[in-house]
């Protein structure tokens, strides 16, 4: 097989030189296993279990952005499936309001002042460095309350700075999760 014809067998293209990339086998497994999920219908894997596909990074593997963008995809995918049963079942009705209740916790959570909405770590951990969170957090907040103009694209891309005495990584992930969750919900 000549370099032209394997390149263009693969789904992504490859991370270049000494960069890492996403274990090639990992990706293709899951993307297997979410493919058959997919059209047999059956509930083995959901938008949050896409979301959250976490892969070893190797030498030569998949370019984590291309990745990351048909993931996105295929969550959206999921997620438009998931709403469809759900309002089959409860009605539209109900499935608006679960949504606006899990907006207004999420409401809730942005109203503690900045520098508290959410737990820190000790003085000498690192966390997410706070004022960056807080950032996101008020432009959150603006689009619930507002109808400020964001993406889920631009949630999943949140990314922020490690700082010593940072806000818990794992709470504010939770909160941005849930944010995924909700947008999917009423797109």
């Amino acid at each position: 097989m000549t370099d032209a014809a394997a390149h263009r067998s693969q789904p992504f293209p490859l991370a270049r030189g000494r960069e890492k990339g996403y274990d090639r086998q990992a990706v293709d497994e899951f993307l297997a296993r979410a493919r058959g999920t997919f059209e047999s219908g059956t509930a083995t894997l959901d938008a949050r279990a896409v979301r959250e596909a976490a892969f070893p990074l190797r030498r030569g593997g998949y370019q984590i952005a291309a990745v990351d963008a048909a993931l996105g995809r295929i969550e959206d995918a999921f997620a438009a499936r998931e709403r469809e049963r759900a309002i089959a079942s409860v009605g539209a009705e109900a499935w608006v309001a679960q949504a606006r209740e899990e907006a207004q916790v999420i409401l809730d959570r942005m109203s503690r002042p900045r520098g508290e909405r959410f737990d820190r770590v000790g003085p000498f951990a690192y966390g997410y460095a706070r004022e960056e969170v807080d950032i996101v957090a008020d432009r959150l907040t603006r689009y619930f309350e507002a109808g400020e103009p964001l993406t889920v694209e631009q949630v999943r891309a949140a990314a922020f700075r490690p700082a010593r005495g940072g806000y818990r990584e794992e709470q504010v992930d939770a909160l941005l999760d849930a944010v995924v969750d909700v947008m999917l919900a009423v797109r």
